[in-house]
């Protein structure tokens, strides 16, 4: 079965938290995608190869009775110093026959209302076996992640 016979690419919710850290430490803490990856349950050991640049991790996670286990790429491009960033995860899972392409915009923005807000917006794809699950069984994996990101935004940044 060849890898492009199911596909879904689905659009994460944008979403946003105000945070009391200033912006140098925000910066700091969302650019440590080692730390970033020890925030996520299905993704571990977060390796930097070149920094705000060039990342590896393993994503392994249970989808129905499918096992996903993919060593992903992460790739930092379009950085603006304490701003912005866009992020992009890339792996594939031969023996399942399924690939995962997350692509993230890292904002950092001062606000009159809220002081400092962090913005994250992306997308992602899952393509192969794994896809056959059903976009909302994918849309729930990804909701729990975000999930999982905001509460250590929070807790790490101190939201607002």
């Amino acid at each position: 079965m060849a890898i492009n016979s199911f596909s879904r690419e689905i659009a994460v919710s944008s979403r946003e938290i105000a945070v009391s850290a200033d912006a140098d430490r925000a910066w700091t803490v969302l650019t440590d995608v080692p730390l970033l990856v020890s925030w996520i349950s299905v993704v571990e050991q977060g390796v930097q190869i070149t920094p705000l640049e060039k990342y590896s991790a393993v994503l392994m996670s249970r989808l129905g009775p499918f096992k996903l286990r993919a060593d992903l790429d992460i790739t930092l491009t379009d950085v603006e110093v304490g701003r912005h960033v866009l992020m992009r995860a890339e792996g594939e899972d031969r023996q399942v026959g399924s690939r995962v392409v997350v692509a993230v915009a890292l904002d950092i923005v001062e606000s009159d209302q809220s002081g400092l807000v962090v913005r994250v917006a992306g997308t992602y794809e899952v393509t192969g076996r794994v896809a056959s699950m059903g976009s909302g069984t994918i849309r729930k994996k990804a909701d729990t992640i975000l999930d999982e990101f905001f509460g250590h935004v929070a807790s790490s940044l101190g939201s607002r």
